[in-house]
């Protein structure tokens, strides 16, 4: 399916994907602004960023089930307008409760999205640039965090958040005619059916993929959640300064993406064993690192580079071991991404309120990492001895070809070797 429109096809996944990561992480840095606004509370208001992420755990199985009889193209076009209907609503919400019903809206359509999105973009090139594809269309997602984020932050801050908001949803918008001028045309496969789709979920690699995803991305969550009261309180740093400590962040995710799209397609378990085992040991630095503010900041740019470089070759060995049926498996993936940062977030708090400090989730992180590190592994071990048991079986049915019958004067039927020629 590859032309000569492919890289401006993947351009427009890509700014799909900048608005999408855009909306998500911009509510972090507008949440005070949010909270006085509506006269909230900002716990309560830290419900938008809960809400989301929700969303976007049960959106993504859902709406990609919905979706299962719709080409792929008119279902991108479909989610994009879901999204751009969620940010609108956001930013003309008259209350809290509309607010949040607008960011859960506009979440539903985040993990689908990435999940037939990533599908799309391996369609786009040929077998050996699979992940260099997927890199390309998450590079809208890390490029927001550089970009997105901290301009949708200084917007919200000065020109006020509802008109964030109105510039996401207007991203939406190019995303979304982008995808209808670019997008090939693709028909829903052959033989591709909900059941097909599910079953695809109870492969045994496809859930130890899922589950390094939750593990791994966990990990990264982890610290980066609690990142604010971290260098504050830990490092030093000044409130002002966390926000070019994420901008920092972001620049390790797009350099992380980069770099798995680039060698995932080369050496995928290689290259997991490499980013996992070294995120699971710089997490565990970081609860040193974190009182030095050099140390602290190169710290956060490994940590968003070893974290991302995860994501292309888990969303490819998704791709990879749900066969035929990888949309659903991929999107649900997605939302494994988000379930880990719900997962992490909350094991982080739990060791803050237990009295261990602010660097102590950068533990938490780090047993996450390395608990993902191990099933990879695992993932490994079953794959060679599934292969071992294939090769077995190949043999004995070589064999087994190999051996005829002959029946002898008596009339018994007695096993006689045919000769092979090889």
């Amino acid at each position: 399916m590859k032309g000569p429109s492919t890289p401006l096809a993947l351009l427009a996944l890509t700014i799909g994907a900048f608005g999408i990561g855009t909306t998500e992480f911009v509510i972090m840095g507008l949440l005070p602004e949010i909270a006085a606004d509506y006269g909230v509370t900002i716990p309560t208001a830290g419900l938008l960023v809960t809400g989301y992420a929700l969303g976007v755990v049960v959106g993504a199985p859902l709406l990609t089930v919905f979706g299962a009889k719709v080409s792929r193209k008119r279902m991108l076009m479909l989610l994009m307008g879901l999204f751009v209907l969620g940010n609108l609503l956001s930013a003309l919400a008259p209350t809290f409760g509309l607010m949040l019903t607008g960011r859960v809206v506009a979440s539903l359509a985040h993990g689908s999205f990435f999940g037939i999105g990533s599908v799309v973009a391996a369609d786009l090139v040929a077998p050996n640039k699979k992940a260099a594809a997927i890199a390309t269309m998450f590079t809208g997602l890390t490029v927001a965090n550089i970009v997105g984020v901290p301009l949708g932050t200084y917007i919200g801050q000065t020109v006020g958040w509802r008109t964030t908001f109105a510039i996401v949803a207007a991203l939406g918008l190019v995303g979304l005619l982008g995808i209808a001028r670019l997008i090939p045309a693709m028909p829903r496969p052959e033989g591709a059916h909900v059941r097909a789709e599910l079953a695809a979920l109870r492969n045994p690699q496809v859930l130890l993929a899922m589950a390094m995803t939750v593990l791994g991305f966990g990990g990264v969550f982890a610290a980066i959640t609690y990142i604010a009261p971290m260098m504050t309180h830990a490092a030093g740093y000044s409130d002002g300064a966390v926000t070019w400590l994420l901008v920092l962040f972001g620049v390790g995710m797009f350099l992380g993406n980069l770099l798995g799209g680039r060698y995932a397609d080369r050496a995928l378990m290689p290259l997991l064993y490499v980013t996992l085992g070294g995120l699971a040991l710089v997490l565990a630095l970081f609860t040193v690192s974190a009182h030095n503010k050099v140390l602290a900041a190169i710290t956060v740019l490994l940590v968003g580079a070893l974290g991302f470089a995860t994501v292309p070759p888990l969303q490819k060995r998704v791709l990879d071991q749900a066969h035929g049926a990888p949309t659903l498996a991929s999107a649900v993936n997605i939302g494994a991404f988000n379930l880990g940062n719900a997962l992490a977030a909350w094991l982080g708090g739990l060791v803050i309120s237990a009295g261990l400090g602010y660097t102590a989730p950068n533990w938490v992180g780090a047993l996450l990492a390395a608990s993902a590190l191990g099933l990879a592994f695992l993932s490994a071990a079953l794959e060679r001895r599934d292969r071992a048991a294939d090769a077995r079986n190949s043999a004995g049915a070589r064999t087994t070809t190999a051996t005829g019958t002959a029946t002898g004067t008596d009339g018994a039927v007695r096993s006689a070797r045919i000769p092979v020629r090889h």
